[in-house]
């Protein structure tokens, strides 16, 4: 094969490429689809509500969820797993060293940016509010988006049973778990 052939190959992959992707945005303009303005199923225990952020006059939606259903989701084994995810930048160990991230024994009842002997980002010492179940299961949806400017570069925890699991995971790891709701 000589040069001249393998620019057509290409070619005709690229155009093909492009025809693809034009029918696709052909067809995007040819049959609009109008989304409903409210959810057609609504699933209990989730309300919305509308908070004041304290840093700035940003109103952010909150999700209210009742906690003790969520966690009736979640079991030990699977949080243990899915904890995994989390063992690369934190330990959860009595007596543990801090890692890239603080050592989580006991995190469940403590204050957030509270360990002593580990450097939080400005935005988690200024935060400062008691890690709760439901505290702990917002932030563990999306960290970034939850406590703006904190240095955890982790994506978050989408499915509502492993959220569950790794907190009823991390509140059994103390000296005295928190009691359930």
């Amino acid at each position: 094969m000589d040069s001249f052939e393998i620019n057509k190959i290409i070619a005709a992959v690229l155009l093909t490429a492009l025809i693809v992707i034009g029918i696709g945005k052909f067809t995007d303009i040819l049959f609009h689809i109008e989304k409903p303005k409210e959810s057609a199923y609504k699933v209990e225990g989730l309300e919305t509500s509308v908070a004041k952020t304290s840093s700035s006059s940003e109103i952010k939606e909150v999700e209210k969820v009742n906690i003790g259903q969520l966690l009736a989701l979640g079991d030990l084994v699977h949080g243990e797993k899915v904890f995994k995810k989390c063992s690369a930048c934190h330990m959860i160990a009595s007596g543990g060293k801090n890692m890239i991230g603080p050592n989580l024994w006991s995190v469940i009842g403590r204050t957030a940016g509270s360990v002593t002997d580990y450097k939080y980002s400005k935005a988690m010492v200024a935060y400062g509010k008691e890690w709760t179940f439901e505290e702990m299961n917002s932030y563990l949806i999306k960290p970034q988006a939850y406590v703006k400017g904190t240095k955890m570069a982790f994506a978050g925890l989408r499915k509502e049973k492993d959220r569950a699991s790794v907190i009823l995971f991390m509140n059994s790891k103390s000296n005295s778990p928190k009691p359930l709701p």
